[in-house]
Formats: structure tokens, sequence, C-alpha cells
């Protein structure tokens, strides 16, 4: 029997591979996939599939036009999950994130009642754009859904579809009719994500797909269905994490609290996420077992947004990235063994 071709979409069956080869095979189907419709984009697209597996959420931070919503559309369809988006505006309320009861009946034989309308949190991924033009209460309305993936309405708590993500875009530059995401908000967050503007020649390459096409995302196909992806969840919580590499990520997260430049470290749930979300970028490698590379790979989109800077050090050029920058140079790397 011929080896499997690497492109063919990955086998539900072995999704749960002990061996972690499996997912390095998801990742490259997954990443060909999307890049029939998005060009470039392979470090943003990884961090989404990491928050997705990690059973987390990405803020997407970038100015506008960079394919933010491009992006979320083209791993939604790769994945073959139902996609719904709210944009954000200062008169969205709650119940257009969430959905609300509604009169029926015409008081005749039928009588009345009211009938629960779904809102677009009811998808397995739900495209927030510009969720900082949204007012407090709208953001606040995602809360129970992003931390406990349900929502309750009108006294009845409804449970969202899984596997469940929320991708929330912003602009970082405009701030005119803006309300920024508290800090508790923000660490809901699993990970942070940069687009970045393509390079030259990723530029021409976009200009040329929309000139033979009008809608690249016409030509995804899924890769995965959403059992699969759930059972890789799964699978993510079973990747080695040793008791060295264990001790390096604390270390990292501990060491940010330290910093000369931060008035607010980050928290524990912060170490909770960095573990997951270095077994989920294990796990995209084809391993089954966690390097402290994985860690250092994902701890600024992990770590950054959950810090606040000291204003006067703000002032001087610190930037949370580089404090995080620094923590991973400062912080030693211990040598292990696999598993």
């Amino acid at each position: 029997m011929p080896p499997p071709d690497p492109t063919d979409p990955p086998d539900p069956t072995d999704a749960l591979d002990p061996t972690g080869q499996h997912g390095r095979r998801i990742w490259e189907a997954l990443h060909g996939s999307v890049a029939l419709a998005v060009v470039g984009q392979e470090a943003a697209l990884r961090l989404l599939a990491v928050a997705l597996l990690a059973g987390g959420h990405a803020l997407v931070e970038d100015v506008p036009g960079t394919g933010k919503t491009l992006l979320a559309r083209a791993f939604a369809a790769s994945l073959g999950l139902t996609f719904g988006r709210v944009q954000g505006t200062p008169d969205l309320l709650p119940t257009d994130v969430t959905g609300s009861s509604i009169l029926t009946g015409d008081g005749g034989d039928t009588g009345t009642g009211f009938r629960f309308v779904a809102g677009p949190v009811f998808n397995q991924v739900l495209l927030v754009d510009e969720i900082n033009r949204a007012t407090p209460r709208t953001q606040s309305s995602l809360l129970e859904a992003m931390q406990e993936g349900r929502v309750s309405v009108d006294g009845v708590t409804r449970p969202l579809p899984t596997p469940f993500l929320v991708l929330a875009t912003q602009n970082p530059v405009e701030l005119e009719g803006t309300f920024a995401l508290p800090e508790a908000q923000l660490d809901r967050f699993l990970v942070r994500v940069a687009v970045g503007y393509p390079s030259e020649d990723g530029e021409r390459a976009i200009a040329r797909r929309y000139r033979d096409a009008a809608e690249p995302l016409e030509r995804i196909t899924p890769v995965l269905q959403a059992a699969q992806v759930v059972a890789l969840q799964d699978r993510v919580r079973s990747v080695t994490v040793t008791d060295a590499v264990e001790s390096y990520l604390v270390a990292i997260v501990r060491a940010t609290r330290d910093h000369p430049a931060v008035r607010l470290g980050a928290s524990p749930r912060a170490s909770v996420a960095l573990y997951r979300s270095s077994q989920a970028w294990a796990l995209l490698a084809g391993r089954d077992f966690v390097l402290p590379d994985d860690v250092a790979a994902v701890a600024p989109a992990v770590l950054a947004h959950r810090l606040t800077v000291e204003l006067e050090q703000e002032l001087r050029g610190a930037t949370r990235e580089g404090v995080v920058g620094e923590v991973l140079d400062g912080v030693p790397v211990p040598v292990t063994a696999p598993g």
C-alpha cells in the first residue's frame, strides 16, 4: 500500500494518534487550505489554531485592511465550522450578540407565547469585528460565553456549540469612538495575534488573486469537521509536560510580576493559558511532549496583553512585548529529555 499523501484531508480515525504526528499533518492541511484564500499569515494562523485546540479565544489586533476578517472566515471554512459575525458599533446591544425571545402567535386558537431567536454567538466560530467600538455593556455579554461556553437569556441558560471560538478584532491606532477593553476582559483571550502587513511579493500575490477571482473563499473546502476538532482538543490535554518544562513555564509567568517596568504582571490564569498553548503548539509541531522552545514560542502571544506597563516606563519606550522578551532572555532554559 502506498504511503498517504500529506496533502490529503486527515482521516478522523487518526485524530488520537499517540505519536503526535497527526497534529503536524493536520497543520499542513489547514495551512494549505487557508492559503487558497489568504496570502502569508502563517504565524497568525498557527496562533489561531493554538487558541482553538487549547479551548481558548483570540484577539486579533492590527490596522484596517490587513486581512483580519478574511483570515477568520478562511479559518472557519477550512475546519468545517459554522461562522457568525458581529460588527462592533456603539449602538450594538447585548441581545444582538446573544439573541432574544420574541412574542409569537396572534392570540387566537394557537395562543401567544415567546420563542427564542438565537444570536450569532450560537456559532462555532464567532467573529466580533472591532470589539472596542462596542460599549462595555455589550462587550461584557461575551464574558459568560467565552469563559463557560453558555449564554443566559431571559433566565434560561443555553449551551453553546462545540467547539466554540471567539475571534475579536480591534484597531489599535484609532481611538475616537472606541471603548478600551478592561484588563479583566483582555485576560479572557488566550492569545493576542498581530497580522501585520504582507511582504512586497505577498502584496502583489494578493492583487493578482483578486484579479483572477472575486471571492477567494469559494476555493476552500474543509479539511476537518467539528467532531475531529473536539477530539484534537482532548488530545492536547494529554500532551506531556515534564516537571522541568513546567517549572520553566511557571518561572516565566512569575518573572513578569517582578520586572521593574511592570505595574501588573501575569496572573495564575496566564500560567494555565501558557500551559495549554504550549501543549497545542507541540501537537501542531508533530510531538506528544512539550519542549522549552514551545513555551518560548507562544509566550509573547499569551502573556504580553496580560501585562500593564508603568506609565513612566512606557513613556521611555518600554513595551509589553519587550518585557516578555527580556523575561525570556533572563529565565534559564532547562535541558530536558523528551517525555
